[in-house]
């Protein structure tokens, strides 16, 4: 039987900053009931799954930048955030299995390349991987695992957001976190782009 790994990311709509997935793989006593897609959840709870997911799960995660965005597009960076999001996950492996190997759940042999098995949300999978992938539409509404990795995709993002506000203020990038509101739109044209805007979208 296969082990899902599931794969999301947050920040594909905004004018600024990276684009951040995750790559999740939850035990089987993992507390789903926590979990929903990230946009549905509270960032109080938002917040307070992501601390079990970090503690419980095994997951990885990536940033990819504003620069690179520009260069490669905005989908093709959200699939290569989360190839390296899978390379992340599977470099704490070993650390992971050592750390719950008294509690049990999932085995060294469950996670062996062959068994894993990828779940992406949307309609593209990740280029390279070294697993079989399929893209489910909404996936972030139905897996646990990949809700678990839209909550991590989304927390790690919104906090990059808020330090990136305090490093460029004028932007309100705490309140938007460089989604494309009028007053994003409005603080670009008064102050020109910021140095993590992403200049191939319009503004």
């Amino acid at each position: 039987m296969s082990v899902v790994v599931g794969f999301d990311e947050a920040g594909r709509g905004p004018l600024a900053g990276p684009v951040c997935a995750a790559a999740v793989i939850l035990p089987p006593d993992f507390p789903v009931e926590i979990l929903n897609d990230s946009k549905k959840l509270s960032e109080k709870k938002r917040l307070a799954a992501e601390a079990v997911i970090k503690e419980k799960a095994l997951w990885g995660l990536s940033f990819v930048d504003h620069k690179t965005i520009d260069k490669i597009n905005i989908l093709q960076a959200s699939l290569l955030a989360m190839k390296q999001a899978f390379d992340d996950l599977l470099s704490k492996k070993e650390a992971f299995l050592a750390k719950n190997a008294v509690a049990g759940g999932l085995k060294a042999s469950d996670l062996l390349l062959e068994k894993l098995h990828g779940i992406a949300d949307g309609t593209f999978v990740p280029p390279n991987l070294s697993i079989e992938c399929e893209a489910v539409v909404k996936a972030d509404a139905t897996f646990p695992q990949v809700m678990a990795a839209s909550v991590l995709a989304k927390t790690a993002r919104d906090r990059f957001m808020v330090q990136a506000a305090q490093k460029y203020p004028g932007y309100g990038y705490e309140k938007h976190k460089g989604y494309p509101t009028a007053a994003h739109k409005a603080a670009c044209r008064s102050l020109g782009p910021s140095p993590i805007q992403r200049l191939s979208f319009s503004y």
